[in-house]
């Protein structure tokens, strides 16, 4: 049995198609349409392009169904094929979530900051799983990039605008998920 096309993504997929592409693909996990081998085919075809993987994570990561609390071997499997985007977005992911519950919290915006806790907790989940090496030296260079406030990621977290406590709220998640 093959992945219909429809969930297959192709090079030049745009971010948008990409989020729709994994829109479908929950769908049909939800309703248990696809096996495991199918699913890694349609979230390897995702992950392999920066806008495919985005596209995957932005979903994923915020979706309001379980799926992505217990990752499918398939999923699992796919999110290997490709470390280096993955780690950087999980990464990322992770810092972002982690400063946008300080942020939703001050809001008292209590919904926002719990959605910004699930992607924060699905985030480390992935990584603490995948255990890419990729992910341990990303996750050590935002940690280096928090406490200095320079290296690979100063122009990260400075483009976000992140203060002390969102930056200690990072700091704190990505020693959490590297087990620090």
């Amino acid at each position: 049995m093959s992945v219909p096309s429809s969930l297959l993504a192709s090079e030049s997929i745009t971010f948008e198609r990409a989020i729709e592409l994994t829109q479908s693909l929950l769908s049909e996990m939800e309703a248990d349409r696809l096996s495991e081998a199918e699913i890694e085919q349609s979230v390897a075809s995702l992950v392999k392009t920066s806008n495919g993987a985005r596209g995957f994570f932005v979903t994923y990561l915020t979706d309001d169904r379980a799926l992505a609390d217990k990752p499918s071997s398939g999923v699992l499997d796919a999110l290997q094929q490709a470390p280096e985007i993955v780690a950087e977005l999980l990464v990322k992911n992770l810092a972002m979530s982690a400063a946008m519950v300080v942020y939703h919290s001050r809001e008292q915006n209590e919904e926002m900051a719990a959605s910004s806790a699930r992607v924060n907790g699905r985030s480390r989940l992935l990584i603490q799983t995948l255990q890419l090496p990729a992910c341990q030296t990303l996750a050590r260079q935002m940690l280096a990039s928090v406490e200095n406030g320079d290296g690979e990621y100063a122009s990260f977290l400075d483009r976000w605008g992140y203060d002390g406590e969102q930056k200690i709220a990072i700091s704190w998640a990505v020693k959490e998920a590297m087990g620090s």
